[in-house]
């Protein structure tokens, strides 16, 4: 609590800079997009859940905040996403953290060779419906090496042996985001900030993972996060931690 969004966004910079990195979100200017991207991490607040633009707002105790971090390294991009809830958890706002987390483990585990691209879609998509969540299918997952978002699209929902071929050398970042209480979005005046259409509670949660000959490489996961309880809890801000 007491983190303001304009703070983080500085630490992460300093951050970025002092690691030798530099971020694929700064002076980034998609079609979905307002302009060039002026910041160089996305930070969304409770109903907001992607490309949220760090503003003049300091957290509050029980707000949830997804943060969502690309960087290059000697050309090379992982892209990065993780929601957390600062001070006092609600149950609700644990439970679709949670579903995330469960969502993008499920589309890990299946990103093998000889799967296809439909089995990760249908993985995240099984889970949501497990919790009882929509999928958008707007914005999803992305094929992703040298640039931020390369093809394919990975959608959030889908149908088992359809699709691409998974091969080794394919590098994916993995995105299963929901809404509580529907699948439709709007933009803020802003022209970047994605929000559920309802002002319902969101999550995001994301690794980049390269297909290999055998196990799934997951190259974003931190060296301590253990998957087999990562989704049993979720994270807490405070202003310590900024």
């Amino acid at each position: 609590m007491g983190v303001n969004l304009l703070d983080l966004e500085r630490h992460v910079r300093g951050m970025i800079k002092r690691r030798g990195a530099e971020s694929c979100y700064w002076d980034y200017a998609p079609s979905f997009g307002r302009g060039p991207f002026r910041n160089v991490i996305c930070l969304s607040v409770n109903d907001a859940v992607l490309h949220g633009l760090p503003h003049d707002y300091t957290l509050r105790d029980g707000d949830v905040l997804s943060a969502d971090l690309a960087v290059s390294v000697d050309g090379w991009v992982a892209d990065s996403a993780r929601t957390v809830i600062v001070g006092t958890a609600a149950e609700e706002d644990l439970r679709i953290i949670r579903a995330t987390e469960e969502a993008l483990e499920a589309a890990i585990e299946v990103a093998r060779p000889g799967n296809r691209l439909g089995d990760i879609s249908a993985a995240i998509g099984s889970v949501a419906r497990d919790y009882g969540y929509p999928v958008n299918t707007e914005f999803g997952g992305h094929g992703i090496g040298r640039t931020m978002h390369e093809g394919p699209h990975v959608s959030n929902t889908g149908r088992a042996g359809r699709g691409l071929t998974l091969r080794p050398g394919l590098t994916l970042a993995l995105e299963p985001w929901f809404a509580r209480t529907t699948d439709r979005i709007v933009y803020d005046a802003d022209g970047w900030t994605i929000r559920s259409a309802d002002g319902s509670r969101t999550a995001h949660s994301e690794h980049t993972v390269a297909i290999t000959e055998d196990a799934p490489l997951v190259l974003t996961r931190r060296e301590a996060e253990n998957p087999a309880t990562r989704a049993d809890s979720a994270g807490r801000l405070s202003a310590k931690d900024a």
